[in-house]
C-alpha cells in the first residue's frame, strides 16, 4: 500500500499538554498534516469522520468514551460511512489490557506515550503505509500474555479458514506470530523478501484480516501458535 503524500493526522488525547506536544512534533515533518485533535473519545469519533485522517492517534484512558470504544466506532463504521483511517492506540503501560482488546478490534498498534520522538514520526509513517506497528519486544509479550490468559478453542470456523492457506502461507503466519519482521522470515524461509510480502499479502486476503496486528492475534487465538513457543 502506498503511502500517502501528505499524511492527514487526528489526535485523541484529554491532556492538552500532550495533544500540543504531539501535535506540533507532527506537523514540523513536511509529510504530515495535523487536520484535527479531540479530548475524549467521543468527540475523537466526530473528528475523524469529519477531517478523514489517514491516521488517527488514540489515547488509551479518556473521559465520555475511551479510547478503545471510540477505535471500534472508527474501525467499524455505520452503514453510509466508507473512511476507516488507520488507528494507533497511545498508551503509558507498556502492558494493557485495552490494547489488546484494541489491536482485536482493528487498531494498528500502540505505541508507547513517553518514546522518543522520532518513534512518533515513524509510527505514523509506518501505519500510514498500512504497516502494522509490532515491535517485537513489547507487542509479541504483551500479546502472547493476553491469548494465555483468554484461551480459545479452535472453532470449525477458524479451521476452515487456516485450512485455506497453503503449507508455505501457514508457515509464514506462524512466523508473523512469532514477532519476525519481513526480512527475518526471508532468512528463515530462505526466499525473497519480495516473495514473503506477496506470501503475507494473500493470508490476510485469505483469513479476511486487516493487516500484520489482526494476523497475530489470530494466529494465537486460533492455536496455531502457543504463547512461550518458538
Amino acid at each position: 500500500m502506498p503511502v500517502p503524500e501528505t499524511i492527514r493526522v487526528i489526535i485523541v488525547d484529554d491532556q492538552a499538554m500532550v495533544r500540543a506536544g504531539f501535535a506540533a512534533l507532527l506537523a514540523a515533518q513536511p509529510d504530515i498534516d495535523v487536520v484535527g485533535e479531540a479530548p475524549d473519545g467521543r468527540q475523537g469519533v466526530e473528528v475523524a469522520r469529519a477531517a478523514h485522517p489517514d491516521v488517527v492517534l488514540m489515547d488509551v484512558r479518556m473521559p465520555e468514551l475511551d479510547g478503545l470504544s471510540a477505535a471500534r466506532e472508527i474501525l467499524n463504521p455505520p452503514p453510509g460511512v466508507t473512511h476507516r483511517p488507520k488507528v494507533l492506540m497511545l498508551t503509558t503501560f507498556d502492558v494493557d489490557d485495552y490494547v489488546y482488546e484494541a489491536l482485536r478490534a482493528g487498531a494498528s498498534g500502540f505505541l508507547l506515550k513517553d518514546a522518543p520522538p522520532a518513534d512518533l514520526i515513524a509510527a505514523v509513517r509506518i501505519v500510514a503505509a498500512g504497516e502494522a506497528l509490532l515491535a517485537p519486544s513489547v507487542t509479541r509479550r504483551l500479546i502472547a500474555d493476553f491469548a494465555a490468559s483468554r484461551p480459545a478453542p479452535r472453532s470449525d470456523r477458524v479451521a476452515l479458514r487456516l485450512n485455506g492457506l497453503t503449507p508455505r502461507e501457514t508457515e509464514v503466519l506462524e512466523l508473523i506470530a512469532r514477532g519476525l519482521s519481513n526480512q527475518e522470515i526471508a532468512g528463515k524461509l530462505v526466499l525473497a523478501e519480495q516473495t514473503v510480502k506477496t506470501h503475507i499479502g494473500r493470508v490476510l486476503a485469505k483469513l479476511d484480516l486487516r493487516d500484520r496486528a489482526q494476523a497475530v492475534i489470530f494466529a494465537y487465538e486460533s492455536g496455531l501458535v502457543t504463547p512461550g513457543t518458538r
